[in-house]
């Protein structure tokens, strides 16, 4: 092994705002913050999602090939049907059968959670 996976970093924006909204997606607490540059992860001891102040930044479009997706998020839920309305909620479009755009333009999915992963939201 070389190295261990930081952070994923996204170009947007506005950092605070899609870094809140990813917040809120996937349950994780924002571990750090400046003007350009916030962090969610589960502790300010892991590897997370960073979001990195791009002000000229364009937004992919997607399934547009002239301006591809650049990078997407899989994130997987217990049941898609009530997910749906939620990840809408959060300020999300959709954009096809569970393929949906975060509030700064970046395309994600939403998947069914597989047989081996611990449940979502246990209880």
């Amino acid at each position: 092994m070389i190295g261990r996976l930081h952070h994923v970093v996204i170009d947007c924006p506005d950092p605070a705002a899609l870094a809140r909204f990813y917040s809120e997606l996937l349950g994780l607490p924002l571990t750090y913050e400046s003007d350009d540059w916030v962090v969610i992860a589960p502790s300010d001891t892991n590897s997370g999602l960073a979001f990195q102040l791009a002000p000229d930044h364009q937004p992919p479009q997607w399934p547009d090939r002239e301006r591809p997706q650049q990078f997407h998020l899989d994130v997987m839920v217990d049941d898609i049907d009530a997910a749906e309305p939620l990840v809408l909620a959060l300020g999300a479009k959709r954009l096809s059968e569970h393929v949906f755009e975060d509030p700064a333009g970046h395309p994600f999915c939403i998947i069914s959670r597989p047989s081996w992963a611990a449940p979502i939201n246990p209880g």
